[in-house]
């Protein structure tokens, strides 16, 4: 983890060779003990995972790894871990509206019965949801199935502990190891220790009083006109309800899921009919969540994209006025623009910069004790509320500003944050290279921060999920940072073609 600051940074953050923070504990004193018990290790090195990724397993449904056979062991390592607390394991499983979710489903709730748990099915709903479930319900872990943005022929599983954040690498590691190793086959009950599952009928009801909480009392959405995109995902029912019930005036998309198609044009993915929408019937915002509504992507009141960094920007220095920005201090990631860093920096705050992924930010706001992180991309984490990240939760935040202020969120958003031009590319090459031993493009890295000094930034890693070097800049003149944009792609094709 990198405390930010205007100007190049180290080799290693500018290469992106971020190391992820290490394991946490819980911030707060939680049922269970917090996390899964965790095997014993004899070696500091980090877990080696075959299955998880930055965000669970993820992959096309019914093909390795997102098989119905691999989700059954999945389900049988986590009741057998949980069941390890002493107690009748509970796990709560909740997915988004893919078809191959029935699939799946049926899969992980046989493999947790089949070590003796019992399951609490809870149905199409929102990966938050899951979290909080699984703490108000005292249960031992919660499994999402959503493949979150991915089309409908994708799905993926990620798992929370009993205290409702994501497991650390460690812990999917030590489940990856029971799913291998046979061990699991060798202590299957029969007869009564069999388990069994149930469907949980008010799941939806309980996430929409929780997250209606969230909002401060002493406001409403009285006269508030809301354009809500729910992509035909996981927040379908309960994203319009939430809002309506506060008072909004709600106009509904994407909340006609047939299995196939979250995310098809709709969503934070596509927000182009939302924004037209919203410029046809003068709403105050446009609200477009993603397929299991852990993010957001927003529009003001003239169509504008209002991006997670700009959210961030606005809600910290409303926080940090109220005294509610613990550590004076927004954790956000590598990928956050320059412009967020000088915002913090002018309102007494400090930018913490993470690796990319909401599960490195939320790591690093328990370790510091910090309130409030997350992604430009739209994850955002308010630790005081949720648990993950919660597109609904962040957009009534947002909400709660506009209302409190009397103010429209085009003139909220260009006061709070002044963006540095970004450019983005991306180059598919033929292996995978550490970067500092890709010596044109180390060196054209070293001399594109040295002229672009205290005005711009340079970062180049590598995706975590294909051979794909991703490459950011950002700098005054936006066309300038795209000619070093397209130098450093060259750069590294001919380091890895020569």
């Amino acid at each position: 983890m990198e405390r930010a600051r205007c100007g190049p940074v180290g080799l290693a953050a500018r290469l992106g060779a971020l190391e992820a923070p290490p394991s946490f504990r819980p911030s707060r004193p939680v049922l269970n003990g917090g996390a899964l018990p965790m095997i014993a290790r004899t070696s500091n090195a980090p877990p080696k995972r075959r299955l998880f990724g930055t965000d669970g397993i993820r992959g096309v449904a019914n093909e390795p790894p997102m098989t119905p056979e691999v989700a059954f062991k999945v389900g049988a390592a986590i009741a057998h871990v949980a069941k390890r607390t002493g107690h009748a394991t509970r796990v709560v499983i909740g997915k988004d509206t893919r078809v191959s979710g029935y699939m799946l489903e049926t899969a992980l709730a046989s493999g947790v019965c089949a070590m003796g748990g019992r399951v609490l099915l809870c149905g199409p709903i929102p990966t938050p949801a899951v979290s909080y479930l699984t703490t108000s319900m005292r249960a031992d872990a919660g499994i999402v199935i959503s493949a979150s943005h991915n089309p409908f022929e994708d799905n993926g599983i990620k798992i929370f502990g009993p205290d409702g954040f994501k497991l650390p690498d460690e812990q999917e590691a030590d489940i990856e190891g029971l799913m291998d190793d046979g061990s699991l086959e060798r202590v299957r009950p029969t007869g009564e220790g069999v388990g069994r599952a149930e469907r949980v009928e008010a799941a939806g009801g309980r996430y929409v009083t929780y997250v209606k909480g969230t909002y401060p009392r002493d406001l409403t959405l009285d006269g508030v006109r809301v354009v809500v995109d729910a992509a035909n995902g996981a927040a379908y029912k309960v994203a319009p309800t939430v809002f309506a019930e506060l008072g909004a005036d709600v106009i509904a998309l994407g909340v006609r899921p047939n299995g196939r198609n979250i995310n098809k044009d709709c969503g934070a993915l596509h927000p182009e009919a939302m924004r037209e929408i919203v410029l046809q019937r003068q709403a105050a915002i446009g609200i477009a969540l993603d397929g299991d509504a852990d993010r957001l992507m927003v529009v003001d009141e003239k169509g504008e994209v209002v991006d997670g960094d700009a959210i961030m920007a606005l809600c910290a220095s409303r926080m940090m006025k109220r005294g509610e920005l613990r550590g004076g201090a927004l954790v956000a990631t590598v990928m956050s623009n320059l412009g967020l860093e000088v915002a913090m920096r002018d309102i007494g705050a400090t930018l913490i910069r993470t690796n990319v992924g909401d599960r490195y930010v939320v790591e690093a706001m328990r370790s510091s004790g910090y309130s409030f992180g997350g992604e430009q991309s739209g994850h955002l984490i308010f630790l005081d509320h949720a648990s993950t990240g919660d597109g609904v939760v962040a957009a009534l935040q947002l909400l709660a500003i506009m209302v409190r202020e009397q103010r429209p969120l085009s003139e909220l958003a260009r006061a709070a944050m002044t963006r540095v031009p970004q450019v983005l590319e991306g180059v598919k090459l033929k292996q995978r290279r550490p970067i500092e031993q890709m010596d044109r493009l180390a060196s054209a890295i070293v001399a594109f921060e040295e002229s672009l000094g205290e005005e711009g930034r340079v970062l180049v890693r590598w995706s975590g999920t294909e051979p794909k070097l991703r490459v950011m800049v950002e700098g005054p003149d936006e066309a300038r940072i795209r000619e070093i944009a397209v130098a450093l792609c060259d750069a590294a094709r001919a380091d890895i073609e020569s």
